[in-house]
């Protein structure tokens, strides 16, 4: 072997910078591109968000006016002139008096009652706390005649529910975890469970959904439905879960009114009484476009609140065009700030360009509903409007529009078909909300079953298999014929 030159061509893809940054920014969804612009801001000095008209908080909404350098006499009187107009934005109402409890909470929590001048806190931002459930608990057995004792074991049974509010261990497993000094017996946890039981919400402490059902009952006024409803959640539980409704009578010997009567009252009840005071983890979707119907066409707009408004600082930018011969990681950062915006603004109108190919096609939908969606692949959106299908899908994923009928996800309006006796094509969404128009008009005594369901839909020219039936008809979280049925 030795050292040798050779002359080799070949042809590849190279993605520059600037590219590579168009491509991640257009898969974002409006939250991960606030995250990221928010990053590059501080690490970018040359890039600055916009702020609205009209904004008194910040001096960037003023017209724009000549830059006074810093330090200079005129800046000097300008910043005293806008301290002073804060100041008197912010002077308190004279005839508002400061004393007592009030007072004493805004001297202790807002410095003397005086906001500081970098307090940017915004109070609507502040809720009301929820109390847990065993915040809720304990604040009732604190209003309990119990000693210190008996107490101490509801608190400890109250500490042992879960978030549904169920005791899902035995007390025999419980007892052991006791002090063995303070002589705990099996009956003194009997007790506090009895102690729990009588706490609100009715059902708290139960260990089985039939013990908890009988304890709201219990709660209710004497009547023979109750009666008859606490011997179907005592021992006939699971034949009401069945829909066996024929079984039931046999077993209570009642008739069809008074079944129904006991059925009615125990859906009413609350399986999870502990459940209302979880912690809901509530997600808000901001929309990238606005559908609005103008002159009889449904016209695709971008939403202002999910635009991030970006601009060139122009004090930064007045330096580095004062020192144009310095060459530093100021023009680097000029030059990143420029593809950023211009990469955020591409991505902006390729979000519009693709929704409103999408709303063209399923302007059908716009007009009736789901049972007018059309198939619609990547593919055909990508043909329309001469991009690549990835392109497309980037577009699509974690993009949101809102529209009179709803916000919807942009996949949303994508789905497979299904062939008709025209020749046609039936989309799989338009498939969906015919069978829950079918369900929501069928017989409750006599519920479609998944067979009849796509005999049904056969007879509109729609050929749909049963088990293809069934599939849409779980992804609907539609129960099954047997499950459906009542008295």
């Amino acid at each position: 072997m030795k050292p040798s030159l050779q002359l080799k061509l070949s042809q590849h893809l190279a993605l520059t910078p600037q590219l590579q940054q168009s491509i991640k920014l257009l898969q974002l969804s409006t939250l991960e591109l606030n995250q990221e612009i928010e990053k590059i801001l501080l690490e970018n000095p040359m890039l600055e968000r916009e702020e609205p008209e009209g904004d008194l908080g910040s001096s960037r909404a003023e017209p724009p006016g000549p830059v006074a350098p810093a330090g200079s006499e005129a800046a000097h009187e300008r910043d005293q002139e806008q301290s002073r107009d804060a100041d008197r934005e912010r002077e308190p109402d004279q005839d508002f008096d400061n004393s007592g409890e009030a007072g004493e909470w805004m001297a202790a929590g807002s410095g003397n009652g005086q906001r500081d001048d970098d307090d940017d806190t915004d109070f609507q931002e502040f809720q009301a706390a929820v109390p847990s459930l065993r915040d809720h608990l304990d604040a009732q057995v604190a209003l309990t005649p119990l000693s210190d004792r008996d107490r101490a074991l509801v608190r400890f049974l109250i500490e042992a529910l879960d978030d549904d509010g169920y005791l899902s261990q035995d007390l025999e497993d419980l007892l052991p975890l006791l002090p063995s000094e303070l002589g705990f017996e099996l009956d003194d946890l009997n007790i506090a469970l009895r102690q729990i039981q009588s706490l609100d919400p009715a059902g708290i402490g139960a260990t089985d959904v039939g013990q908890c059902l009988a304890l709201q009952l219990r709660t209710l006024p004497p009547s023979e439905v109750r009666q008859l409803a606490l011997a179907i959640v005592a021992e006939h539980l699971e034949l009401l879960a069945a829909r066996d409704f024929l079984k039931l009578k046999r077993a209570l010997r009642c008739n069809d009114d008074s079944l129904r009567e006991a059925h009615n009252l125990i859906l009413g009840l609350n399986p999870r009484p502990g459940a209302q005071f979880s912690q809901a983890d509530t997600r808000y979707v901001v929309p990238d476009v606005v559908v609005r119907k103008v002159r009889n066409a449904w016209v695709v707009g971008l939403n202002p609140d999910a635009m991030p408004r970006l601009r060139i600082n122009q004090l930064y930018a007045q330096i580095l065009r004062d020192n144009r011969g310095a060459s530093g990681s100021l023009s680097s950062h000029l030059q990143e700030a420029r593809w950023l915006i211009k990469n955020v603004q591409q991505r902006f109108e390729t979000i519009q360009r693709v929704s409103q190919a999408i709303v063209d096609r399923q302007r059908q939908f716009f007009d009736y509903g789901d049972v007018a969606m059309r198939p619609l692949t990547l593919r055909e959106i990508a043909e329309q409007l001469d991009l690549h299908e990835s392109t497309v899908s980037r577009v699509t994923t974690q993009k949101y529009m809102a529209t009179p009928r709803g916000i919807f996800e942009f996949k949303y309006f994508f789905g497979s078909h299904v062939a008709t006796d025209s020749g046609g094509a039936a989309s799989s969404t338009a498939i969906r909300a015919l069978i829950r128009q079918l369900v929501g008009a069928e017989d409750k005594r006599k519920p479609l079953s998944d067979a009849k369901i796509a005999e049904l839909l056969g007879q509109q020219g729609i050929v749909v298999a049963r088990r293809t039936i069934a599939k849409y008809r779980e992804s609907l979280d539609i129960p099954p014929v047997s499950l459906r049925k009542t008295i």
